[in-house]
């Protein structure tokens, strides 16, 4: 019974802090300085095309991250990512563990990094990020095209919250993930979708 009544009291109270809160779309109504990536509310995600006819689906399950933001002047921001390797998660246990030992070498390489290098707007709420991908050592330039969601308080923790989506294309040929006896039935495209949410560092 006190579960029951302590849970409902928690959805009113979250409720209440949702309905009171307010998204601004406007970059600058953000303020400026260094946030970090809310973990618990972000992710990488990644599909490729199997035998030409669905695409799979899987995800990184732990990140980190900062941001440099600017509203002013979104070209001035600057952001670094890093994934663990060793934390990819797909629904098949076993492909999960061939990803670790084959394809990322995780023992090796725990950690795939991007960093941005440049951010072009192109649009009141869209940017272009291009910035260098580095997975198993291997570093290439990839191209995400990013859209801002929005700024504001967060209910949850009282601080100051900017939201992003974002996608792109790598190829895993590229970073030389090449010699699984599956490699031919799946496509060399591999898209990414990331969905980052960053609080800004208290001081």
């Amino acid at each position: 019974m006190l579960r029951s009544i302590f849970a409902a009291l928690l959805a009113a109270a979250l409720c209440s802090g949702a309905a009171a809160q307010t998204i601004s779309k406007d970059p600058t109504h953000a303020p400026n300085g260094t946030y970090r990536l809310d973990t618990m509310h972000s992710q990488v995600l990644f599909s490729i095309t199997h035998l030409g006819l669905t695409d799979y689906y899987g995800r990184f399950d732990k990140l980190a991250g900062t941001l440099n933001f600017n509203g002013n002047n979104p070209e001035k921001s600057a952001t670094n990512i890093s994934i663990d390797t060793n934390s990819v998660d797909t629904p098949s246990n076993r492909l999960n563990d061939t990803l670790k030992t084959d394809i990322f070498s995780s023992a090796q390489f725990p950690t795939a990094t991007f960093k941005a290098t440049s951010v072009a707007r192109t649009g009141p709420d869209t940017g272009r990020i291009t910035g260098d991908l580095t997975i198993k050592g291997v570093t290439k330039p990839v191209v995400l095209d990013a859209v801002f969601m929005g700024s504001g308080q967060d209910p949850l923790n009282g601080g100051y919250a900017l939201g992003f989506h974002a996608t792109g294309t790598i190829k895993r040929s590229d970073y030389g993930m090449t010699g699984m006896v599956w490699a031919p039935f799946v496509a060399d495209d591999i898209h990414l979708v990331v969905e980052a949410l960053f609080q800004q560092e208290k001081e």
